[in-house]
């Protein structure tokens, strides 16, 4: 990561963690994916933009492997997806060899707009949902 990139990571990271997520969590209709901390072991709610597929949910996350939920999935890929208020159990599969540009566009639209005027490192999540 070169080191305007890194700026610009710390910059939207603190914005998201410290504003934007608190917020966002407690709003209903907002999409959420639950995962297990890798160190705490407790659940991390993480707002998130994407799509339900028949029985997968689609996201792309703008720091791929940099993210703390990208971090938790590698550790634990059990997770939760909250699709229009109702919780589903999946296991998450990151999928690098994905195009996550094109990936973007089968999105919604606010959103993909925001991961690709932040993201430095785009990585595609599939999540196979169970229920």
């Amino acid at each position: 990561m070169s080191r305007s990139d890194e700026i610009k990571f710390r910059a939207i990271t603190s914005v998201q963690r410290w504003i934007a997520n608190p917020i966002n969590r407690r709003l209903p209709f907002q999409t959420l994916l639950e995962t297990t901390g890798r160190t705490s072991g407790l659940p991390r709610r993480t707002p998130v933009g994407g799509r339900r597929v028949g029985q997968e949910f689609w996201l792309v996350s703008e720091y791929g492997e940099k993210s703390q939920y990208i971090r938790n999935i590698k550790a634990d890929p059990e997770v939760r997806v909250r699709v229009n208020g109702r919780w589903h159990h999946g296991t998450a599969h990151l999928m690098p060899e994905d195009d996550a540009r094109a990936r973007l566009k089968s999105l919604p639209r606010m959103n993909s707009t925001a991961v690709r005027a932040v993201g430095t490192n785009l990585l595609t999540v599939r999540v196979d949902l169970t229920d």
